[in-house]
Order: C-alpha cells, then sequence, then structure tokens
C-alpha cells in the first residue's frame, strides 16, 4: 500500500505514444488557416532532454510576432493533451506551446516531482520563448500537476501574462492525507503519520525533492498574476475545495468556475469560452490578416464574374446596429461569401479523430439545381442570394391587365404633377447588369435540369 502512495506521486503511469498519431499533424488546417507543428528538443538544468511542440500559423506573418500560450500537462499526460488547447487559441492568433515535463511521455527522467522540478522544466521554455523575435506575451495554462506548476513558476516570474489553473491543489501533505479517506484505507491516524514520514523520506531520495515544500498557499499571496481557476464540482482525486483555498489566499486578480464532472473528464464549452475570452484579454493579440488571398470571382454556376466587375454590383451589405445583414441571405451563402472557413472543429474531446469536417456549401450541383424553380420565384431568390439591388428588378405579376392600368394611373400623376426624377447612369448600369445576371442564370438552370433529367 505504501509502495501505491509511492508511485502515485512519483511514478504514475507513464504515457507512451507516438506524435504524428496522437498531436495534431505537422500541417493542419483550422477555420481555413493552415498552422504547422514545430516539434523540437530543450535541456533542463539537471540535463534531461525534453520533448517539446510549437503551434504555428504557417507561413508566420512578417514583421509581426503573436503571443503564446505554454500548456502544462498532469501527472501521467503528455504532449497530446494540448490538442484541445490549440483548437481553442490558434484561431485567436495565439500560438500554443506543450512539453513533456521531465519524468513524463517520451522526455528523459524517472520521476515526476508534482511540480517541484516541473516549474524548472517551465523556465526553460520561457526562456525559449523569449528568445524568440516572433513571440510577444506569454500564458500558462495547467491542468493539475501542470496547475501547480504553472503557480510556482508563476511566483518567481511576474512577467507571465496571465494564467488558467484547472484543477490545482493547495497543500500536497493535505492531499495525500485526504486521498487516505478517499481510498477507505483503515488505518489508526497516528499510524497514517508515520506513514506519510516514510513516504517523505523514500521520495525525498529517489526523487530528489520534499512533499512538504509543495505548498501553493505559501506562494498565492505573493503572485500578482492574472488568473482563472477551474474545477470540477464532483472531482473526488483533487477536491473542488483545493481551488477555493487558493484563491482565497491570492493576491491578483482571479476568478473561480465550476462545473460538472470529475479530475479526468472532458471539460465543458463555457469554460473553453472562458478560458478563449481570458487569454484573449490578457495576451492581446493583434490582428492578422488571413495569409492567402482569395480569388476575387463568385460562383454563379456556369457564370464567372472576375477582379474586373467591381464587387458592388453584386453584394449590397447594409449593417444594422449588431453587424448583421440587413437582407435575408442562406447562412451558407453568407459563409461562403465572406470567406468563413470550411472547417468546423468540436473541441470537447482530446482525441484528434473525432474532430469532424463540414462543408459551408453542402450538397451537390444536383441538389442545388433540384431546389431552383422555372417562374418568378427564381429571380426572386436569385436577387435576394446574389443582393444585387431590388430596386433594379422588376418582378412579373399575375395580374398584368390590373397593372397596366395602375402603371397608366401612376404615369398620369406623375405627368400632372411634373416631378420626375432622372436615373443616375450608374443607377441604370446595375439594373441593365441585374437583368443580365437573371437572365444568364435562368439559361444555365435550365441548362442544368434537362442535363440531370
Amino acid at each position: 500500500m505504501i509502495e501505491q502512495f509511492i508511485n502515485f506521486v512519483i511514478r504514475p503511469p507513464r504515457a507512451e505514444y507516438n506524435p504524428d498519431q496522437y498531436l495534431w499533424e505537422k500541417e493542419f488546417t483550422l477555420a481555413s488557416r493552415t498552422y504547422q507543428r514545430q516539434d523540437l528538443e530543450l535541456k533542463n538544468a539537471r540535463g534531461y532532454t525534453l520533448k517539446c511542440s510549437h503551434y504555428l500559423p504557417s507561413p508566420f506573418p512578417e514583421d509581426t510576432s503573436l503571443p503564446c500560450v505554454i500548456y502544462c500537462h498532469g501527472n501521467s499526460g503528455c504532449r497530446a493533451d494540448a490538442n484541445e488547447a490549440a483548437v481553442i487559441l490558434l484561431p485567436s492568433n495565439i500560438t500554443v506551446f506543450t512539453l513533456d515535463f521531465s519524468g513524463s511521455g517520451l522526455s528523459d527522467g524517472d520521476y515526476v516531482s508534482l511540480g517541484w522540478h516541473e516549474k524548472d522544466d517551465l523556465k526553460m521554455v520561457v526562456s525559449y520563448l523569449r528568445s524568440n523575435k516572433q513571440i510577444s506575451h506569454i500564458g500558462l495554462w495547467g491542468r493539475s500537476m501542470g496547475a501547480v506548476t504553472s503557480l510556482l513558476y508563476g511566483a518567481e516570474d511576474p512577467s507571465i501574462a496571465g494564467m488558467v489553473l484547472d484543477s490545482a491543489f493547495s497543500n500536497l501533505y493535505n492531499l495525500m492525507m485526504e486521498l487516505v479517506d478517499v481510498y477507505k484505507i483503515r488505518l489508526p491516524k497516528f499510524t497514517v503519520k508515520m506513514a506519510v514520514q516514510y513516504m517523505r523520506r523514500v521520495i525525498e531520495k529517489k526523487a530528489k525533492f520534499d512533499i512538504m515544500n509543495l505548498n501553493c498557499l505559501l506562494v498565492a499571496p505573493k503572485t500578482f498574476i492574472p488568473v482563472l481557476f477551474g474545477h470540477a464540482s464532483d472531482d473526488k482525486f483533487i477536491q473542488p475545495h483545493h481551488s477555493d483555498l487558493i484563491s482565497e489566499s491570492y493576491a491578483g486578480d482571479k476568478n473561480v468556475i465550476k462545473f460538472d464532472g470529475d479530475h479526468n473528464s472532458s471539460r465543458p464549452q463555457f469554460f473553453y469560452d472562458s478560458v478563449s475570452i481570458f487569454f484573449y484579454n490578457v495576451l492581446c493579440p493583434p490582428n492578422v490578416p488571413r495569409a492567402h488571398k482569395l480569388e476575387k470571382y463568385y460562383d454563379l454556376g456556369d457564370l464567372k464574374l472576375g477582379s474586373g466587375v467591381e464587387e458592388e454590383s453584386f453584394f449590397r451589405e447594409d449593417t444594422d446596429g449588431n453587424g448583421e445583414t440587413g437582407h435575408d441571405e442562406p447562412t451558407d451563402v453568407q459563409d461562403n461569401l465572406t470567406g468563413e472557413g470550411e472547417d468546423c472543429c468540436s473541441y470537447t474531446s482530446s482525441n484528434r479523430e473525432s474532430w469532424g469536417r463540414c462543408s459551408s456549401l453542402g450538397g451537390s450541383d444536383e441538389e442545388s439545381c433540384a431546389d431552383l424553380r422555372a417562374d418568378d420565384t427564381l429571380s426572386q431568390n436569385t436577387v435576394k442570394v446574389f443582393a444585387t439591388p431590388m430596386r433594379g428588378t422588376k418582378e412579373k405579376s399575375l395580374y398584368p391587365k390590373e397593372d397596366d392600368k395602375k402603371h397608366k394611373k401612376n404615369k398620369k400623376k406623375k405627368d400632372e404633377s411634373g416631378v420626375k426624377k432622372p436615373k443616375s447612369e450608374r443607377f441604370e448600369k446595375l439594373e441593365a447588369l441585374s437583368r443580365r445576371l437573371r437572365h444568364c442564370l435562368m439559361k444555365g438552370s435550365n441548362h442544368r435540369r434537362h442535363k440531370s433529367s
């Protein structure tokens, strides 16, 4: 039993994995942007080689530095735990750096220390990023052991912009005493204390650190970095009151989020949203334009309009106070015209194979042709979708005789009043262009309908 407790602290199950299978690819796409994974090795102060990965835009924007978040995994974790962080932060122009701490994953070392030696590994990573001119501000995101590591290091480096601490423990000695009760080890209390003292000596001999020094309540009152605490309400391993204790003694700006789940459960969407907003506020990433230029034409069936024609002739955007378009367009068409991404990723699981891919313009040519109609509805929908000026659209009426009478009456009234507003030359061009578009689209749709039938 004592050996199990010792292994729980310094030698938990070690993650063995293939980086090409469990990490993001060397090049991948998120939200229509291309990113790359750079693998590298760093040596810590004890001479151990640390396996690291850095997720960056590809190509990296010129003359621009981007912020970086270092993801710190738990005691049985590895670099693959940062897959979700990459999906959440990369679209906000925040790069993500992750590593296997010494004694974990594919890095060197035989033992972990639940944050004591890991903070020195983190210091090595921060020094490396500081020397990189492409990196501006640095934030920390840790879970379990990684959260303690981030807090211990943050107390030494006030230049860190912000920290997210998920399931940190306040004091290792108290945690070990609590686990005796959780796992219902029936021993007298004085016997348990003697056993913990024995484990303390063994751990200090093997892993070279004292468990009594792992006390976050000693460093929290001296740390002023903005922090977001997160903890699962049903966590039996590290109970939620640990985060409460750290938060109460923490000196800097802080916020605590509790959510459903246990120690190892996937985090809910609203927590990831809060993390994304938090890092965006503290890291202040720049607005970087897309690396690739979209080809400047709109796909109108068989008709393609090149960059020689003004966009305003085809797309008129009226925005209200909320930034929503004034006309009713299908969502998929809006996404396509505004250049929104085709890759839709869900980050509720760290398994890379679970990412879904969906098209922003679902449906084949034949399906879209089946929706077309040969009557006036076609021309109306075409005008709405491509947002040609509605004032230039002449709709056919089901009652032509009555319309002719009304038209003549209106003409007489205009002649009598003598008020006649001449149309501008540009407006006449738009009317002609609108009629040509509808004519070409009607011909193209009829051709495709006959072809598919």
